[in-house]
């Protein structure tokens, strides 16, 4: 069956065309259409099935009704849980995300801005490598609206973050009440959540009067070499009797790399993760980790973004910052 137009709409009722338009564009009690006319187009193009063009609508409105949803990578848990969850937010009010990672790769992430420019987008929420501020400012100064969360970058919009330096420093503190010699695997980035964290540990071990211990990975590396890496750091640190992963999927290739050197959590070494992962609860004995709140982190970047396009566009940016739950399992208690 042919698809329906409104130019077939209208001949079909013996109506004009445009009168057709107001009442699909919510326009008939402002046009003066009568209820009665208006009931009637309305429940034949609900028989008929039709759907209006989006892209004569956007051409029209001059909106698409689509987010860009930029994340470091989309298989993470946490980037994956919080996607969906705004995916759920943003369609409830009719928009629709298009998903992307970054993979922290600045030349990938410039050539996705201009794709997604392409796209024509309504408004932006992205978790951004460094050196894109030229690129982000330049969507805010188009009047694109754009909230930045998970790290900061040097621009004055809307962000969502976490107190990432307090949490590390705490469940640093943890482990020290159990272990003496604290160690922290975490990537070798300046971005801005990962310098917080590594101050964050790096303060409770001075506070302390312990050593550092800091290993630094390359995002670039696959999951043989990090495992490779984090065996070698604690195989030559013999003193270490603790480890603080600074990501989820670091703390995964670190329990295969002490599987490998056949150490027992906690009986031989402490692990606190940060950020939650299903394995976490799952694995024996359980682990202990530094939880975002990834339900407000989501509600909170949909609820800027929405403000800025529903007309809010001369506030003062808002930066929001969080807290994190810590859920103490059996992998840093002192072993009886």
């Amino acid at each position: 069956m042919k698809k329906k137009s409104i130019i077939d709409i209208a001949k079909e009722l013996n109506i004009s065309p445009t009168t057709v338009s107001f009442i699909l564009n919510d326009k008939a009690e402002e046009k003066r259409i009568s209820k009665k006319l208006t009931k009637t187009v309305k429940d034949y193009v609900e028989k008929v099935g039709y759907k209006p063009s989006s892209i004569a609508r956007s051409l029209r409105t001059g909106k698409t009704n689509t987010i860009g949803l930029m994340v470091e990578n989309i298989a993470n848990p946490f980037f994956g849980t919080v996607a969906r969850k705004i995916e759920e937010a943003a369609y409830t009010h009719g928009y629709r995300i298009l998903y992307c990672s970054t993979d922290n790769n600045l030349e990938k992430t410039k050539d996705l801005l201009h794709v997604f420019k392409e796209r024509k987008v309504d408004g932006y929420i992205i978790s951004p490598p460094a050196g894109v501020e030229k690129e982000i400012e330049s969507l805010i100064n188009s009047n694109i609206p754009v909230v930045i969360f998970d790290r900061e970058v040097g621009v004055k919009t809307d962000q969502v973050i976490i107190n990432n330096e307090e949490s590390t420093y705490l469940g640093t503190k943890h482990l020290l009440e159990n272990f003496q010699n604290i160690g922290f695997v975490t990537l070798d980035s300046n971005q801005t959540q990962m310098t917080s964290r590594l101050a964050g540990y790096q303060r409770a071990v001075q506070e302390a009067g312990r050593p550092e211990y800091i290993k630094k990975v390359a995002y670039s590396q696959n999951e043989e070499e990090i495992t490779t890496e984090i065996a070698k750091f604690v195989e030559t640190t013999k003193t270490l009797d603790a480890i603080l992963f600074s990501t989820n999927y670091l703390v995964v290739n670190g329990l295969k790399a002490l599987q490998i050197l056949d150490l027992k959590i906690p009986q031989d070494i402490g692990v606190v993760a940060f950020d939650h992962h299903d394995l976490f609860e799952l694995h024996s004995p359980t682990i202990t980790s530094i939880d975002q709140p990834i339900d407000e982190i989501a509600n909170k970047a949909i609820q800027l973004l929405l403000k800025r396009l529903g007309g809010a566009t001369k506030n003062p940016p808002q930066e929001t910052v969080l807290s994190t739950n810590m859920k103490i399992r059996t992998s840093s208690k002192k072993y009886q």
